[in-house]
């Protein structure tokens, strides 16, 4: 280790810094966010900089640097294009054992300016030692988008609770676990959306429970199966679990992003084979919470879209126990936009139906006259097995024959495959589709050949005696 990291506190204490320009005015703001009291030894000042002295924000000392401006400041920085200077200040920085940081000589630094990601109280810094720094500025940037821009609030209500908690939990181990219950729950998610009075109520409510209780059950959508499209707030989710609940749409990509010591148990639906009865899971997730364990519920696209999200929702309900839903993007959306295929258009589609292609329940039937309407885009969910009626029922209600369809097998992935033709060859197209499928109906589909962007596709030959696929 090159650097020893530290958080120095700097308020009021004086800071020398050696130049007026541009490079000082980046270091000023930043000991001006620590509150640093700012001297400033320069022959001109930039005019930000000649704004803050105006302002009384810092102070303008000289027009020269001497070497006894060093003795009663904490550190000093030299921010000049003037080598020698730079030289001269580092050096008797040294004799009087002061920290310096000469700005990009990291030869001439005792100290040196992480990249700093701020959601004050919480700070996190990153260095390369000086070796790499836009390496260390894009990490903080991966950074930036990982911590919620309110973690801070989160941080100052817990700090003014935190004499409370001792007094209700004796034990250091007794409070670290109160602690870790509430950050990773949904205290922390009512806080960072700025919810604080209910953020507040959640933890006064938590401090009068026993430490050892109910889990909690997070629905999470794992989106169509490119991990990239995975939302932001699935990953910090999936990186709490204790326990996940995952279906086979889940691609292994998305799956291998939950935390690597959480059980993972597969309760996996295919089309026409339940590998678990829904009440069965619906009991698992239950029991599972019940031990006290973070369990994620981990489907496909959109938990609330044809993924029965809500009847296991409701088992925690009945069962009293808490529960978070993150939403995910739904196979319609995010297959259809890997196809080049818009949902709607003002030319084609002036609105898009989501079904599924399971279509009967106790009998009732689809409103087949309304779903062959023009104008308007099919996207149908598991439409594969029961496409030749489906295209059938379609075109008996009034949808032409000739309408385009396309079926999007495995969207959005590395083996991705959208095969296109009439409504009147949807069977033949469904049947050589990969699992999982989606089937998409309407005059939008034209599109595709125009803004598919990608992996590879094959048409259907607008003649039913020409069905060989064309690559």
């Amino acid at each position: 280790m090159d650097y020893l990291p530290l958080f120095a506190e700097l308020k009021q204490r004086p800071v020398l810094v050696i130049g007026g320009g541009e490079i000082a005015s980046r270091k000023i703001d930043l000991l001006l966010r620590a509150q640093a009291t700012v001297l400033i030894a320069a022959r001109e000042l930039s005019d930000e900089v000649n704004r803050l002295a105006e302002e009384k924000k810092v102070t303008w000392i000289d027009t020269e640097y001497h070497p006894e401006q060093i003795d009663s400041v904490f550190f000093v920085i030299a921010a000049t294009d003037d080598n020698a200077l730079n030289e001269r200040v580092y050096q008797d920085a040294q004799r009087k054992f002061k920290l310096v940081n000469v700005v990009d000589d990291q030869a001439r630094c005792s100290f040196i300016f992480p990249s700093i990601v701020d959601r004050s109280p919480i700070i996190v810094a990153i260095s390369s030692a000086g070796t790499a720094p836009v390496l260390a500025r894009s990490l903080r940037e991966k950074f930036e988008t990982l911590l919620p821009a309110r973690l801070g609030d989160a941080a100052h209500l817990a700090g003014r609770w935190r004499d409370q908690v001792k007094q209700r939990f004796q034990r250091m181990p007794d409070r670290r676990r109160f602690w870790e219950r509430l950050f990773n729950g949904e205290f922390l998610h009512q806080a960072t959306a700025g919810n604080l009075v209910q953020a507040e109520k959640i933890l006064a409510e938590s401090l009068q429970q026993p430490i050892a209780q109910r889990g909690e059950i997070y629905l999470v959508g794992g989106g169509p199966g490119d991990p990239g499209l995975l939302t932001l707030r699935g990953l910090q989710v999936m990186q709490l679990a204790d326990v996940v609940l995952y279906d086979h749409l889940v691609s292994d990509e998305v799956l291998d992003l939950v935390r690597r010591d959480a059980e993972r148990i597969c309760v996996g639906k295919r089309a026409g084979a339940h590998s678990v009865p829904q009440q069965e899971t619906n009991q698992l997730l239950v029991s599972l919470a019940q031990q006290g364990k973070k369990v994620v519920r981990l489907k496909g696209g959109d938990p609330f879209i044809f993924g029965r999200g809500g009847e296991e929702l409701e088992a925690a309900v009945e069962a009293n126990i808490p529960f978070q839903v993150v939403p995910g993007i739904t196979a319609a959306a995010g297959a259809t936009a890997y196809a080049g295929i818009p949902l709607t258009h003002r030319d084609y589609a002036q609105s898009v139906v989501f079904i599924t292609g399971h279509c009967r329940k106790e009998g009732r039937e689809p409103d087949w006259a309304a779903l062959a309407l023009t104008d308007q885009t099919l996207a149908i969910y598991m439409g594969t097995v029961k496409a030749a009626e489906i295209s059938q029922r379609l075109i008996d209600h009034g949808r032409a024959a000739d309408t385009p369809v396309a079926v999007i097998g495995r969207g959005t992935r590395q083996d991705q495959t959208v095969q296109t033709g009439r409504l009147d060859q949807l069977a033949v197209l469904a049947a050589e589709a990969p699992s999982p499928a989606l089937v998409v109906i309407g005059e939008v589909v034209h599109l595709h050949q125009h803004l598919a962007w990608f992996q590879k596709s094959s048409t259907l030959m607008a003649s039913s005696s020409a069905l060989t696929p064309i690559i």
